[in-house]
């Protein structure tokens, strides 16, 4: 049965400031309350009153080293919320070429928590249906043997227990990219093989000439 007291979290995401301090976080790196203060554009000791009401909702987890503390979402169904969110919302306006240059950077390739979202995610999702790495159904996606040997040859180690492979509605593309276990070990794959690097934009992520040429040879496609 569905929870019917979600005002508290709407409530919690629905604050200005507390939503760009949960955005930023949705890459799934942890950031110091200064960092997120700075991003929010308001003063520290704002930030760390709406850091203690997401701490206090569970929405997102601190971590104390020495005298420092890092604040990161507390965990992937935080993100799937948010990206959900952003899906359902117009599209902010673009007042600026600096907007404009963010918006295509991460449109065209970001981090979602701790895997790939954006024109390349959604290009890889569609890329291994299309192979016949993943078979589709409503809920999520199957890995096919095929696509079990094709992540094996890239080093990647599937777990037998995985069943239905999950999936966001990616809000800059509003169709599917992958998500889940298997979405976070390719992408950390991809990084270790440097086919994908960290773009300039924070969160947002690009294909190297290396990975553009791999990917296009091994999947056929051009992303």
């Amino acid at each position: 049965m569905m929870n019917d007291n979600i005002t508290a979290a709407a409530a919690l995401i629905g604050d200005p400031t507390r939503a760009a301090i949960l955005i930023a976080l949705i890459d799934g790196r942890a950031h110091s309350a200064g960092e997120l203060a700075t991003i929010a554009k308001v003063t520290p000791q704002t930030a760390s009153a709406h850091l203690t009401k997401l701490l206090e909702g569970n929405l997102i987890a601190v971590e104390v080293q020495g005298r420092h503390r890092y604040y990161r979402l507390a965990h992937a169904d935080v993100a799937k919320a948010l990206e959900s969110l952003a899906a359902l919302s117009p599209p902010a306006p673009v007042r600026s070429l600096r907007q404009s240059n963010q918006a295509q950077a991460l449109s065209s390739g970001r981090t979602c928590y701790d895997h790939i979202a954006g024109k390349l995610g959604v290009g890889l999702t569609q890329a291994f249906v299309y192979k016949g790495y993943l078979d589709e159904l409503e809920e999520g996606y199957i890995l096919t043997a095929h696509g079990k040997e094709w992540l094996e040859r890239l080093g990647i180690k599937t777990n037998s227990k995985h069943k239905i492979i999950p999936y966001h509605i990616d809000w800059t593309e509003r169709v599917r990219h992958l998500a889940g276990p298997v979405a976070v070990e390719i992408t950390k794959k991809l990084f270790e093989l440097k086919w994908i690097v960290r773009g300039e934009i924070r969160r947002s992520v690009r294909l190297t000439d290396a990975g553009r040429s791999a990917l296009h040879n091994q999947l056929d496609v051009n992303l």
